[in-house]
């Protein structure tokens, strides 16, 4: 068939027209987001919004600027970013404090005993209750420096500091 009629028909918002294109870049499209997202079932629903916007845009595409893959495989590739960059996309990346774990580990020594057994413990509980609170938020919850700061109610730059001088320690700690 020949690309240029059926976008041509896409755009005129033919069904048949979008359903051969959706079939023929579905799983392309797929790939470009899932190594942006590293979810499949997230690239899945970035895919499915990319080809509907695709479908209400379809008037905005003109083959002079380029070919309609590389259209749809910028409008993906934006669409994962900004997925990756909502609030709840990064909620939902963060690690779990060990709270919710409740029901599966049978004490809280044996999380210290566990801990201890690898011999973090003894190192982060020398550093400042300073150090404690960002390593905790940056490294075990996975909170990302902006977040930090508004839990810590501190300036963004007081996190970097801090968790630049508190790694050095931790890592002098554990080389001495």
């Amino acid at each position: 068939m020949d690309l240029d009629l059926l976008v041509s028909q896409f755009k005129q918002k033919d069904e048949k027209a979008f359903e051969t294109l959706y079939n023929m870049y579905s799983e392309s499209m797929h790939g470009v987001i899932y190594n942006i997202v590293r979810d499949h079932s997230i690239a899945e629903e970035v895919m499915q919004d990319v080809f509907i916007k695709a479908w209400h845009k379809s008037d905005t595409y003109s083959n002079k600027k380029g070919r309609f893959f590389t259209w749809i495989l910028n409008i993906s590739r934006n669409a994962a970013i900004d997925k990756t960059r909502s609030k709840a996309f990064k909620k939902s990346k963060q690690n779990l404090h060990s709270e919710y774990f409740v029901d599966i580990l049978e004490t809280g020594e044996s999380l210290d005993n566990k801990t201890d057994a690898i011999g973090i413990k003894k190192f982060v509980t020398r550093l400042a209750e300073k150090c404690k609170a960002v390593i905790e938020l940056l490294y075990f919850k996975g909170y990302t420096q902006a977040e930090a700061s508004e839990a810590l109610k501190m300036p963004i730059g007081t996190i970097k500091t801090r968790n630049r001088s508190c790694i050095k320690q931790l890592r002098n700690l554990v080389l001495n």
